[in-house]
């Protein structure tokens, strides 16, 4: 897979994970915020990705789609995300 390839399949898994997470605690709770933050950073960094993407810096934007793959990874296993048991796509306690 050369690394353009890897580049999309990256941006494209990101932004199907992050259709399937939902923030787990209730709006009033401190938590609430922090998983806003953890979706807001992964915005932040798939943006970045697909600009990198688009100039056809793929080294780039391969680690900027990782980056953002890897906040919503960890929001979830903290438990301030759901992604209700998709153990494929997220490193979750079982």
């Amino acid at each position: 897979m050369t690394l353009q390839e890897r580049s999309k399949k990256y941006i494209e898994m990101t932004r199907e994970a992050l259709v399937l997470v939902k923030i787990s605690p209730s709006k009033e709770s401190f938590l609430s915020k922090a998983a806003t933050d953890f979706i807001e950073m992964c915005n932040n960094y798939l943006k970045d990705a697909t600009f990198f993407y688009d100039k056809g810096d793929f080294e780039n934007s391969l680690a900027a789609s990782s980056y953002a793959y890897a906040w919503l990874d960890a929001g979830v296993r903290l438990g301030i995300l759901s992604a209700d048991g998709d153990y494929k796509r997220f490193t979750q306690y079982s």
